[in-house]
């Protein structure tokens, strides 16, 4: 008998379509086929839903195990729920009401660091388990791990704020920060990781490695985007996949592409993306790249889910350019599903899930010139393509991920439910 599982991501992918909110649900939907009583439960504010008068909850489709969460007022740099009179008594009769054997928690930005402690007061019984998507506890630069201002990375933990370029905090505020998160922390049973590195950056920051497994995430099946015939004098056709932000590297992109239009490079660039809830200073950067583009960049706009294997078709080359240490990027997965190679960054999770010269190819984030230099490398030389193509390997299946994760929550939960 599998245990009832209450998973609980910070949006919902019908509302904000990231990486983080469709894994948690693909996940919630897998529980279901492997015949778990399961509940999805979306934080939100009004960022993309209004307030509804007299209650927290409010629907997000026909379907009665989902729902949004209207989560209030949320302090990013301590990750806390500031509306606590209205979201703890709510979500704790929920939790009376529904009473799972576990709750899964996908990520604590809108819900706030508080919520695992609700969640062991309100139900001693429950198992918690959080899946560790980014460095948002570690890092209040948006859980980057990057300064705001140079954009250089670091590793390491950085207890008083100076590496993450935060203004208006003092290092006292920093360390409590670390203190308090890590304190709310201790009654999470089990963390998962996607990543080692990403595991790694937990362990260094304070987690106990025993009480982190790494499962990689995985995707729902889908039939391969049949491939273009490259070396018949097409051009290389290369795609960008995601939000456009400052840390996701598509300026970076766009600056090597100039650079292969100076060094007279048949190739063509197919931006699939927009740019969202992002600074104005940032969005007109963007808006003159775009305008200062050649022919061979298309931007293409914002896409949905089920027009990805359609887009994947018209590419050849999926590029991941990101200057953070991304730790399990959707994407990857997606151009691994319909066999394209992948140029990335050779940094963090990306680094684990391409192999360099094998299914991709790794570059230096933030380099254009790098970046330049090894799309020209792909477009002029249609042997490597077949080479990289031919080993690509689809990732693990969602519902082969969503078994492993329900065998660890049957050695989990408690032992009159075992005995049932």
């Amino acid at each position: 008998m599998n245990p009832r599982v209450m998973v609980l991501a910070h949006n919902h992918p019908d509302l904000h379509p990231g990486g983080t909110e469709i894994f948690a649900h693909d996940l919630f939907h897998a529980y279901k086929r492997a015949e778990c009583d399961a509940l999805f439960v979306a934080a939100t504010n009004d960022v993309h839903r209004e307030r509804r008068p007299g209650t927290s909850f409010q629907a997000i489709n026909d379907a009665g195990d989902e729902m949004l969460f209207w989560a209030g007022h949320f302090d990013r740099f301590n990750m806390s729920q500031t509306d606590l009179y209205a979201v703890a008594p709510d979500f704790a009769r929920l939790l009376k009401s529904w009473d799972p054997d576990i709750v899964h928690i996908h990520h604590l930005v809108l819900w706030g660091i508080e919520l695992p402690m609700l969640i062991r007061r309100v139900l001693p019984h429950c198992r918690i388990v959080m899946t560790l998507h980014d460095y948002y506890q570690i890092c209040p630069n948006d859980g980057l791990m990057v300064h705001r201002d140079t954009r250089k990375r670091y590793t390491k933990p950085d207890a008083i704020g100076r590496l993450c370029g935060l203004d208006g905090f003092t290092s006292d505020q920093h360390v409590m920060r670390a203190v308090n998160i890590r304190n709310h922390l201790r009654v999470v049973d089990q963390f998962v990781s996607p990543s080692a590195f990403l595991k790694d950056r937990y362990v260094d920051w304070g987690i106990d490695p025993d009480r982190i497994v790494v499962i990689n995430n995985g995707r729902p099946p889908v039939a391969p985007a049949p491939r273009r015939n490259i070396g018949t004098g097409m051009p290389n056709v290369f795609g960008y996949f995601g939000n456009l932000n400052p840390w996701k590297g598509a300026d970076v992109l766009l600056e090597a592409s100039r650079k292969l239009v100076e060094a007279e490079t048949d190739f063509a660039l197919r931006i699939h993306g927009d740019v969202l809830f992002q600074t104005v200073a940032f969005t007109e950067k963007m808006h003159d790249l775009f305008a200062k583009s050649s022919h061979h960049v298309q931007h293409m706009g914002a896409y949905e889910r089920d027009e990805i294997a359609d887009l994947m078709a018209r590419v050849d080359w999926v590029i991941v350019p990101s200057i953070w240490w991304e730790n399990a990027p959707l994407v990857i997965q997606e151009a691994f599903q319909h066999g394209r190679p992948v140029i990335t960054s050779g940094i963090g999770g990306m680094a684990e899930m391409v192999r360099d010269g094998h299914d991709g190819i790794h570059v230096r984030p933030d380099d254009p010139a790098e970046l330049a230099r090894v799309m020209k490398d792909c477009a002029t030389n249609p042997k490597l393509w077949k080479k990289l193509s031919g080993q690509v390997r689809a990732p693990a299946l969602i519902d082969d991920v969503a078994q492993e994760h329900l065998k660890m929550f049957r050695k989990m939960v408690r032992p009159d439910f075992v005995a049932a």
